[in-house]
């Protein structure tokens, strides 16, 4: 421990922490580890969990980061699925990933029990020579996953503002969801002050933009969203002239599919996102179910890679812009945005998804981004450490965000409405939430109100939703809530036929299976009426759309001279 004390005194790299007794996995995994990864990390290798286990509680006491946390388990080490499941209390933000022996199938079921149930994250199947780049695939994902939900490193964008606004909470909840670095300096902190010193500010409006970036720096004072989209430069301004053969609105799974195969089969293609490329599904920790992500995903990465590959393939983007029209111009179909701008193209894809169904709880509205969000469960988990959080919900979303809150929080309740969540959540989800210490399920559980204290949320009245019994007063540092879906249509004209609900119909008096009441015009994903709310079926949807414009643009070629 020695070693640890005196690391911790300076400027000290994050823990990565091998416990095994299997002498052949400590010396092949612990020389992997110092070789591929000693340079940017500390690597410490404990020959026996109850030094592995005192090894932690020093980190803790001196507050050291903790990324990776590994242990074996196999016919020489029985032991690690146990240690992992109580290095979770010592070090709940860490990932932590058991290390299997290949051919050892014996223990595959008792492996696949313990992740399932929240014990481990991931598996690793120790190295069987040098330079295995599944083993170190593995560990990099994580380690990028770790680093992602922590928000350290690289500062492109430096933020200074209060953090319990929500405008400042929705700017850096947009950056993180976009992969773009983000460094939050809370007002009045000695870092905020310095910054605002250099930037000539006093007393400004905030929150205060600094891209750290461009060159020189830009300054922006309490920007609105297409001030900053301009300064970022991304976007070209829009040809009068041009025609799209497609425009795509919205950037969650569905758009992105629809981006992906449009683009990469010869479609000029625009998409239009008035927010962060994933929709829902982008602020999700981890998405266990998508085929292919054994490991799982998180939904931040999954969203940003369907955007690389859109863009590899020649797709435009233009962001932070609000879609608030959709009309025609003789053949062709227009989308008018927030700044004035027009889009013509020859088909329009609608994918704006949906939004979180808001509480009836008048009180709670001001307390939006200050202790009160929607969603937003990987951005600001962090700043809920230590403290009581309710999540409000009964779905896949829901219990993601519970299990990813539950890594900073002292204790995390999930709410739910209804007896069970049976019907609402995948099991493996329920399994993890009854397994994880610090979370607590309460069935016919509603908020009813909400008090506050210096401008952020402090209590939540709960009860019986139907008022059967009631109700009780608790202490609350933070309220999440993911319920329930509105679909993103106000903008949609009277001509594009919606369900009772504003979802919008598709494929009806003969038209095209995802094709609106206007011609030329789809539908895809969770703004879609009947679709199944899952990314692999929005995806499905995406790729499913193109094959259909294809025979639409064949069948009404551009006019002539369209660029």
């Amino acid at each position: 421990m020695k070693a640890v004390r005196e690391a911790a005194m300076g400027d000290v790299d994050p823990v990565l922490l091998l416990a095994t007794t299997d002498a052949t996995s400590r010396e092949v995994i612990g020389s992997e580890l110092r070789r591929r990864y000693g340079g940017d990390y500390e690597v410490v290798v404990c020959a026996d969990y109850a030094h592995a286990r005192a090894v932690l509680e020093g980190l803790r006491r001196w507050e050291r980061q903790v990324a990776l946390v590994i242990a074996c388990f196999g016919p020489d080490d029985r032991d690690g699925l146990d240690f992992l499941r109580r290095a979770y209390a010592l070090h709940p933000s860490a990932k932590r990933a058991i290390a299997a022996i290949w051919g050892d199938f014996a223990s595959t079921r008792d492996v696949f029990t313990a992740i399932g149930h929240g014990h481990a994250e991931l598996v690793l199947l120790r190295p069987e020579r040098r330079r295995d780049e599944e083993f170190h695939g593995t560990i990099t994902d994580a380690l990028d996953d770790w680093h992602l939900a922590q928000g350290i490193g690289f500062e492109a964008v430096r933020i200074i503002g209060e953090q319990r606004d929500e405008r400042t909470h929705a700017l850096r909840d947009q950056f993180g969801r976009n992969h773009i670095p983000v460094g939050f300096h809370q007002v009045g902190t000695e870092s905020a002050t310095r910054l605002l010193d250099g930037l000539g500010l006093r007393d400004p409006e905030l929150p205060v933009l600094q891209l750290a970036f461009t060159s020189p720096p830009t300054t922006l004072v309490a920007p609105t969203d297409l001030e900053i989209a301009d300064a970022f430069g991304l976007m070209s301004p829009l040809s009068d002239d041009r025609v799209y053969d497609v425009v795509v609105v919205g950037a969650g799974p569905s758009g992105l599919a629809a981006a992906v195969y449009a683009s990469s089969e010869g479609l000029s293609t625009m998409v239009v996102e008035q927010s962060a490329v994933g929709g829902q599904a982008g602020t999700s920790s981890l998405i266990r179910n998508y085929p292919g992500f054994s490991r799982g995903v998180s939904g931040a990465h999954l969203a940003f890679r369907s955007f690389q590959q859109a863009w590899s393939f020649g797709s435009e983007y233009f962001f932070l812009r609000q879609v608030q029209a959709l009309g025609t111009d003789g053949p062709l179909r227009t989308v008018g945005m927030s700044d004035g701008s027009v889009v013509r193209a020859r088909s329009v894809v609608v994918a704006t998804g949906v939004d979180y169904r808001l509480l009836d709880v008048p009180s709670l509205d001001a307390l939006v981004g200050r202790g009160v969000f929607y969603g937003a469960a990987v951005s600001e988990a962090p700043s809920m450490a230590g403290q009581e959080v309710y999540v409000v919900g009964g779905g896949n979303s829901a219990g993601q965000a519970a299990l990813h809150l539950a890594r900073y929080a002292r204790q995390v309740t999930l709410l739910v409405r209804g007896s069970s969540l049976a019907a609402s959540m995948s099991e493996y989800l329920v399994s993890q939430l009854e397994a994880t210490r610090n979370v607590a399920i309460r069935y016919r559980t509603a908020v009813l109100d909400g008090r506050e204290e210096d401008g952020c949320l402090a209590r939540l009245t709960l009860g019986d939703p139907h008022g059967a019994t009631g109700a009780e007063e608790v202490a609350a540092g933070g309220l999440f809530v993911l319920i329930g879906s509105v679909p993103r249509t106000s903008w949609l004209p009277a001509e594009v036929a919606r369900d009772e609900a504003g979802f919008v119909r598709t494929g009806e008096d003969g038209r095209l299976p995802l094709e609106t009441t206007i011609d030329g015009v789809f539908a895809v994903g969770d703004v879609r009426a009947g679709s199944i709310k899952r990314v692999a079926t929005a995806v499905g949807d995406g790729a499913t759309v193109i094959a259909l414009l294809h025979g639409y643009l064949a069948a009404h070629p551009a006019p002539a001279g369209a660029p």
